[in-house]
């Protein structure tokens, strides 16, 4: 299957999965990538080619990526491997 360009209908897909089946990566994210260490809730409000923008206990952070997407497989493989890198 192509990988999809990371159009808003793209993004939209993306936050609807990683909220609906991965909330704890997004939280994660909140918390390490946006300094939210305190975060109790957080939700994926959209994925642009270069960040993705999080909603967390009422504050809404931007996570710049390390390169500019290029497609919906791309940003699968970044979020994958943003969360691998994290501390565990």
């Amino acid at each position: 299957m192509a990988a999809d360009p990371l159009t808003t209908a793209v993004s939209d897909r993306i936050c609807k999965h990683m909220n609906d089946d991965h909330g704890e990566a997004v939280l994660a994210y909140a918390r390490h990538y946006g300094g939210l260490g305190e975060a109790q809730q957080a939700s994926l409000l959209a994925v642009t080619p270069e960040l993705m923008r999080i909603e967390a206990d009422g504050q809404v952070v931007e996570v710049s990526f390390d390169h500019t997407l290029s497609d919906s497989e791309d940003a699968h493989r970044t979020l994958v491997a943003m969360i691998r890198a994290m501390p565990r």
